[in-house]
Formats: structure tokens, C-alpha cells, sequence
């Protein structure tokens, strides 16, 4: 049987080799490094093919395809969300994405994500935070500690100069491995018995937890002025973290209206409630943050650009790197209309 050529294969990074990018690189530097080319697409956000992902629900989650174009490079990713799953050991969510080129409809990446993105997800909270938050934050509350706590500690370190971080999750052994793996990274972890105290002296508080349901992770008592806000737990019907009040006090941004108001923290709000898409304000089309006194809140669901940007940049990086395999993925017959015979000699003695 004949080898495969070089077009049959197609680069893979598996969640081995995304680990192996992230340390050679060094997470800090990832996330800076990624908020940047997140915002660089943003700037250019005309571009795209933008559409709401695609989500089969069911009464335990949900599996979801986000896809996207910038007419050169064509991806996707397949992502889910069952909060239910770590009762049983398994990932709340998981996913895996993919690069074509436009020109050929070729891939030219696969690659777990579901490390990725947690990594994109926190980039993007910090893209929003660099540009709606009060200028000099230094301290910020994580409600609810799970999987993305630590990312979004560290992704606005890096970016936004946090120097505290106050945390709070209704199952204390959250809390506690939260605080465990932000001892060492320069960050000040305070570990808080409600989310009212986690509240106290903060600029900027993110919210991320996981139940599919519309809950009060935050209420209106509890958000002073001057804060911004990242909600980026509630990313399906049915599912909010916020007292519908915060909304009415609060300035908000979101990704992609269509989408956003089907699984933001906006579906409580009216159809035609006034928000600001972040591209604008990334272009200087429309104002940030006004004021100091003002409540910002980013409505950050997820979209599918940001998985782009993130795809994107892993596929340059291992690239470079070599922390990649190459996957025999693509049928590549001598004659491209004789697939059968390709098949056919598959059969035969070397």
C-alpha cells in the first residue's frame, strides 16, 4: 500500500502537546498573548461570518457547534456543557476545534479545546475588563471557583494588574482548590465565607458558575458604583447569574446580540434593551467605561470569533514550537476522481 503524501496530513494538538505549548510559553504570557490577538480580531470584526451557535439541548446540557470565517481561514468548534458531570468525575464541558483554509476547504488544525478554551474564555473577560473597568483595579472576586476560577484570576493579572483576588463558591472544597493553585503565583487569595463578603472592596467581580438554571449569584444590594462586572456563567436559555435590577443600573457590553440575548444574562431584559457591542468600543465606535461611578457589566457568552482567535494562535505557536503530531486525515488519491481505486489498492500486497 502506498504511503500517504503530505497533504493527507493534517497538524493535531492533542491535550498533551497543548499543555506542553502552554508551559514553554508560560501561562501569563498565553493569556497576554492571546487577549491580544482576541482584541486584533475584534478590530476587524466586519470581517466575519457571524452566526449564533448551533445547540441541541437537553435536560442535562447541552452540545453546541460555534463556526465562523474571516474569508481566508474557515473554523469551528465543537463544545459542550453539563453541569452535572462532576458528580460523575467527568468535565463540566469539553471541546475540540478546527482550521480550513477558505481557498481549498483543507484543514489545517485540529486541536483539543477544551483546555483552549479556558484560556480564550478568561482572555476575552480580560479584553473586557482592560477597557471597562476602573483604571488602577487591583482587587476582583471570582463567584464560584470550578474549572475557569484560576484562569480568570491569572488572565487579569497579567493583563489588568489585579493584585487581589477574593473568592467564594457555595462548596468550600471549590474555594479551597482555587486557593491552592493561586498560592504561588504572586496573587493575594482571600478565601471568603459568602459571596457578600468576597464583594467587600472590590473593582472588578466575575461570575462563573456552572448550574443550568436562572439563579441570583449577585444581588442588587450587593454591586456599589464603580464596578464592572464580568457574567460569564450564564451562556444558555435558562441559565443567569444576575438580579435582573444590576442590569437596569448597569452600562452592558456584549459579544453578538443575536446570540446574547437568546443565553445572556439579557434574556431577563426586554428584546430591544439597549446594549454596546464590545467591537465598537475595541474600535473607538463607541464609548467604554464613562465614569468612575458607573456599573459596567460584560455579558460575555462565548462567541464564536474568540475561538477563532484562540485557534488560530495555537496554530501559529506549535508551529513553531513543534508541539503538534501530524493526523493521516485527508484522502489523497494520485488521481483526485479515482478515490475508489485509491481504496481499491489499499487492498493489495505492498
Amino acid at each position: 500500500m502506498t504511503p500517504p503524501s503530505n497533504l493527507a496530513y493534517v497538524p493535531f494538538i492533542s491535550v498533551e502537546n497543548m499543555m506542553r505549548l502552554v508551559h514553554s510559553i508560560g501561562v501569563e504570557t498565553v493569556l497576554k498573548e492571546l487577549t491580544d490577538a482576541i482584541e486584533h480580531d475584534f478590530a476587524r470584526w466586519p470581517l466575519f461570518d457571524k452566526t449564533p451557535r448551533v445547540g441541541s439541548h437537553s435536560d442535562v446540557g447541552v452540545i453546541e457547534l460555534m463556526p465562523t470565517s474571516d474569508g481566508e481561514l474557515y473554523g469551528f468548534k465543537y463544545v459542550n456543557g453539563h453541569p452535572t458531570n462532576t458528580k460523575q468525575g467527568l468535565q463540566t464541558v469539553t471541546a475540540f476545534g478546527l482550521l480550513a483554509q477558505v481557498s481549498s476547504g483543507y484543514p489545517v488544525l485540529l486541536s483539543e479545546m477544551t483546555v483552549l478554551t479556558a484560556l480564550r474564555t478568561a482572555a476575552t473577560s480580560a479584553m473586557a475588563t482592560r477597557h471597562l473597568a476602573p483604571k488602577g483595579s487591583k482587587v476582583m472576586a471570582i463567584i464560584g471557583n470550578g474549572a475557569q476560577s484560576e484562569f480568570q484570576a491569572l488572565a487579569l493579572k497579567a493583563v489588568v494588574g489585579i493584585e487581589e483576588v477574593r473568592l467564594y463558591d457555595i462548596d468550600p472544597t471549590a474555594t479551597a482548590k482555587c486557593a491552592r493553585n493561586l498560592a504561588k503565583t504572586g496573587l493575594k487569595v482571600v478565601s471568603c465565607r459568602s459571596s457578600q463578603e468576597a464583594m467587600e472592596g472590590v473593582q472588578v467581580v466575575t461570575t462563573c458558575t456552572a448550574d443550568k438554571q436562572y439563579a441570583t449569584i449577585l444581588s442588587d444590594n450587593m454591586i456599589g458604583e464603580g464596578v464592572h462586572i464580568n457574567a460569564i456563567g450564564g451562556d444558555c436559555p435558562g441559565k443567569t447569574e444576575l438580579h435582573r435590577d444590576i442590569l437596569l443600573r448597569s452600562e452592558i457590553f456584549v459579544e453578538y446580540p443575536p446570540q446574547t440575548r437568546i443565553e445572556g444574562e439579557i434574556q431577563q431584559m426586554a428584546k430591544d434593551h439597549p446594549v454596546t457591542e464590545l467591537w465598537q468600543v475595541i474600535n473607538g465606535e463607541k464609548p467604554g467605561r464613562r465614569s468612575a461611578k458607573q456599573i459596567t457589566l460584560f455579558d460575555g457568552v462565548g462567541f464564536a470569533i474568540e475561538d477563532f482567535s484562540a485557534l488560530k494562535y495555537v496554530y501559529d505557536r506549535a508551529l513553531k514550537t513543534g508541539h503538534f503530531q501530524q493526523l493521516d486525515m485527508i484522502a489523497d488519491p494520485d488521481d483526485p476522481r479515482d478515490l475508489f481505486g485509491m481504496l481499491q489498492r489499499a487492498a493489495e500486497p505492498a
